[in-house]
């Protein structure tokens, strides 16, 4: 990014019952927060209509807030094979989205994306948070899932400041 040039980012915090999203922009130096929210499904909706109203929510995101890039949360390592298949296809559907928008996906670890937020990648998610709602002004602290999406795009902005970005995933 040049200096002085603005950028959208969109963070995702990917989950099958409540995706956070979230658009910052970036310019110079300084990030505000543009949008953000918790898509939330019932636990008694079936997992294919999650992964349409997922679907649905981050194209109207990609389509209102119109961002270059987005940032995700790389897969980590799970011991229930199960919960690793869910989020799989949860970010299988919002990488789709993205490719369909012609926005570029970059992925960060947790640890990455709190280390970069809070200055220690085991922060618990308060305090991700509270970290959030200081570097960005806001009024309130977001939801957790929404703040943590919200420090997904603020490890992208952060990271490629004046930078040429690495390879989108």
């Amino acid at each position: 990014m040049r200096s002085g040039a603005s950028m959208k980012v969109l963070g995702i915090d990917a989950s099958l019952r409540a995706t956070g999203l979230a658009v910052i922009e970036q310019e110079g130096g300084h990030c505000r927060a543009l949008h953000w929210e918790v898509v939330k499904v019932p636990a008694k909706e079936p997992h294919s209509e999650c992964l349409r109203r997922i679907s649905e929510r981050v194209e109207a995101v990609l389509a209102g807030q119109k961002p270059e890039v987005a940032s995700i949360e790389g897969g980590f390592y799970f011991r229930n094979a199960k919960v690793a298949l869910v989020l799989g296809e949860v970010r299988g559907v919002v990488i789709a989205a993205c490719a369909r928008a012609g926005v570029p996906v970059y992925e960060y670890s947790p640890r990455r994306a709190k280390q970069n937020i809070t200055g220690w990648g085991a922060a618990p998610k308060e305090q991700v948070a509270r970290m959030v709602k200081s570097v960005l002004g806001l009024a309130e602290i977001p939801p957790s899932d929404a703040a943590d999406a919200l420090a997904l795009a603020l490890c992208h902005a952060q990271t490629h400041r004046g930078v040429a970005p690495s390879e989108p995933i």
